[in-house]
């Protein structure tokens, strides 16, 4: 049976973050608020708990979960380089909504899907979320809801579609926006061969606009498509391109 606790009460608090932590521990999955919307987390150097995450939601490998962290530390050793464009979009809207997919450090001994050696990464602007990952170290983390649902903006409506597949709720009360994060890929800038121009890449619009993004980036963030141009079908709305092979990555 799962637990939900409710993380407006101190005491509530201090016992949810020490059943979150163990059920980390074992493999299970928890649900936790973040800034964006709430997230159903597994560790994600388990690749039978980021499985089970995958199947609470009954979705594929071809969906990897992003991964959030507590710090620019945890970062640093998930990616294989963080470019300058990259520290200035860190430094610019980090904690807070903006997923940045970059390659992944290729000695990493994990499997978050079928992520063609890239990870999206985040820090959440959410003090729950955050002291949690600063002891537990980086968790794979999706949109708390079952695939084709609307993202949970509450634990009560995560565990109304979850249910028992999560050990731990942290409830604290409606995400401020209910607007999931914005996704770059900036893979490009690290991975860019002779003649070909680095930019930086919108997968989905969130909660970071183009201009705020134009505003750090320049001419380093890829022009927004003209008038008139195709939108590519998105199919479930979760899932957004997130590596030049046009692998999905799921929403967080």
């Amino acid at each position: 049976m799962s637990t939900v606790f409710d993380c407006r009460d101190q005491n509530e608090l201090l016992a949810g973050m020490r059943n979150a932590r163990a059920a980390i521990a074992r493999g299970e999955l928890i649900v936790i608020p973040t800034d964006t919307v709430y997230g159903i987390a597994a560790d994600a150097f388990s690749p039978a708990a980021v499985q089970r995450l995958l199947d609470a939601k009954g979705r594929g490998r071809e969906m990897p979960p992003p991964v959030l962290v507590a710090s620019q530390q945890m970062v640093a050793a998930l990616v294989e380089s963080i470019p300058d464009a990259v520290q200035k979009l860190i430094d610019a809207f980090w904690p807070g909504g903006l997923t940045i997919v970059l390659p992944a450090q290729p000695s990493l001994t994990w499997d978050l899907g079928e992520t063609k050696g890239t990870v999206a990464v985040r820090m959440p602007d959410r003090r729950v979320a955050l002291e949690l990952l600063a002891e537990t170290g980086p968790l794979a983390v999706s949109s708390a809801n079952l695939t084709g649902r609307d993202a949970a903006i509450i634990a009560s409506d995560a565990k109304r579609m979850l249910g028992d597949s999560v050990a731990v709720y942290l409830e604290e009360g409606y995400v401020e926006r209910g607007i999931p994060s914005t996704i770059v890929d900036a893979t490009s800038l690290v991975e860019a061969g002779e003649g070909q121009t680095p930019l930086v890449r919108i997968l989905r619009d969130g909660v970071i606009t183009r201009e705020q993004l134009e505003e750090v980036l320049g001419d380093l963030l890829e022009p927004a498509e003209k008038p008139g141009d195709v939108e590519p079908d998105a199919g479930d709305a979760e899932a957004v391109s997130a590596e030049p092979g046009g692998d999905p990555v799921d929403q967080e």
